[in-house]
């Protein structure tokens, strides 16, 4: 069964009585794992992977920022241009405690996996642990390069967000952090027609949480 971000989101926050959450926050993570999620699923289908992958992969990405919740108060704000060295810092916690979170919520374990790696990077370069390569979850490497492309074309707090191309050329100058096969698809797919409606979809959630 398919999750819907909204709904276990706000689960995961009622069961683990999470209070003091940025409204402003909830919807970002809300929309952003809904986003991360439908180009998920457009992928695995393009891959024809097995249903109860491509279910594992779309049910992550749902809640996979679902950490950044726990950090709401502290670290996230409305009105800055940039985030502070320190910030970025803490907020690179959020994947751990997503996993930690979606644990105590009693989670699947390859759920929690693919949000506790979901930063690593093929090179070794990423967290929580520096793994590399194989290393990483098959899961986690999907979706760290689906999160990367839907996070670049959506506005932030602290900046607007990209266009298609531009996105596409950053994620091409950084591909040493990919799974390459997995990369190739997604690159071939985001240039296919199709991929018109997840891009109208980043625009229409752009326009409804308008930093200023």
């Amino acid at each position: 069964m398919l999750f819907d971000s909204d709904k276990e989101i706000r689960h995961i926050l009622y069961k683990l009585d999470l209070k003091g959450v940025v409204t402003e926050d909830l919807e970002d993570s809300i929309d952003h794992g809904h986003l991360v999620a439908t180009i998920v699923k457009m992928l695995a289908e393009r891959m024809e992977l097995d249903k109860e992958t491509t279910e594992t992969i779309y049910n992550a990405a749902c809640v996979h920022d679902v950490g950044k919740l726990k950090l709401s108060q502290s670290i996230y704000g409305r009105d800055k241009k940039s985030l502070h060295v320190e910030e970025v810092r803490h907020m690179r916690m959020h994947a751990k405690l997503g996993a930690e979170m979606l644990g105590a919520c009693n989670y699947p374990l390859e759920i929690v996996d693919a949000v506790y790696h979901h930063h690593e990077c093929y090179d070794g370069s990423g967290y929580p642990d520096n793994l590399r390569g194989d290393d990483i979850p098959f899961t986690s490497r999907f979706i760290k390069i689906c999160d990367a492309f839907a996070a670049l074309i959506s506005d932030r707090p602290y900046r607007k967000g990209f266009d298609k191309e531009t996105a596409i050329s950053m994620m091409i100058e950084d591909n040493k952090e990919y799974d390459i096969k997995l990369f190739l698809n997604f690159m071939e797919m985001v240039n296919s027609p199709e991929f018109d409606e997840i891009i109208k979809m980043a625009e229409k959630m752009n326009e409804k949480h308008s930093y200023k």
